[in-house]
């Protein structure tokens, strides 16, 4: 067998060679750490802002204009009858009235809230009503020109006739100086009778009208004050049950400027 001898010196510097490459093999290779990726956040979108609701615009009460209307074409009527001392003046709606009484032969009256006037026009739709068929007079109706110490005059509407009362301690009657005071209403006993009604004055005379028709002029003392309160009045006809009910409404007030 066939030996190979090696020399000492070659042997080491195989062995150099050999001890080299095997540390170039066994070095581990470097891999690439990967980075920390970055994480995409989705960038805000803008919220649209909520649109402005307009708000409503207030609905014109086109039942109240009409009723004005109506009024100023009333008042311009009595303008032109004579019955007002001018053109130039304040129409009010106020409010309507629901009252009831059984004291025979006495009436109740309510202030409307502070209105004093010399000349002026009142007018409303009544309608009333009566617990007793046989009741005396009574109604619905107004005061005038009432006084710190209570005297006043007072007009009711009664089923037959106008009743126009100047009242102190006691109250008593005033006759018409031009009309009849008269009207033919049915008994308030089986329905509820119902009317417009008129009372203006001017100086010292008054006039009343029913369903726009003058029934009667009356004359007022000179000699008694007239610029005073205003009011709703109720006369009772009878002490039974309710007694007589009245109920205003489409009520109101002109008074002239300056008064």
């Amino acid at each position: 067998m066939q030996r190979r001898f090696i020399n000492p010196f070659m042997s080491f510097v195989l062995a150099l060679v050999l001890i080299s490459l095997a540390c170039a093999t066994s070095q581990p290779t470097p891999t690439n750490t990967p980075q920390p990726s970055s994480t995409v956040t989705a960038a805000p979108t803008n919220t649209p802002k909520p649109s402005a609701t307009l708000r409503p615009t207030r609905t014109p009460n086109l039942a109240l204009t009409q009723q004005m209307d109506e009024w100023s074409a009333e008042t311009q009527k009595y303008l032109e009858l004579g019955y007002l001392p001018s053109g130039e003046g304040t129409l009010t709606k106020l409010r309507s009235y629901n009252e009831e009484s059984a004291q025979l032969g006495w009436y109740y009256s309510w202030p409307f809230g502070g209105y004093r006037a010399t000349d002026f026009y009142l007018s409303g739709h009544f309608k009333w009503s009566s617990a007793y068929r046989s009741a005396d007079l009574s109604g619905c109706g107004f005061i005038f020109a009432k006084q710190e110490n209570g005297d006043h005059y007072a007009v009711f509407l009664d089923r037959s006739k106008v009743l126009f009362v100047q009242t102190e301690e006691y109250y008593s009657p005033i006759g018409p100086t031009r009309g009849t005071g008269r009207v033919n209403f049915g008994n308030p006993f089986d329905h509820s009778d119902e009317a417009d009604f008129t009372l203006i004055v001017k100086g010292t005379h008054a006039y009343v009208l029913v369903d726009g028709e003058l029934v009667g002029e009356y004359g007022l003392s000179q000699s008694k004050a007239i610029r005073g309160e205003l009011g709703f009045a109720l006369l009772s006809g009878t002490n039974k049950d309710f007694g007589t009910r009245c109920e205003i409404t489409n009520l109101h007030v002109w008074i002239p400027n300056g008064d």
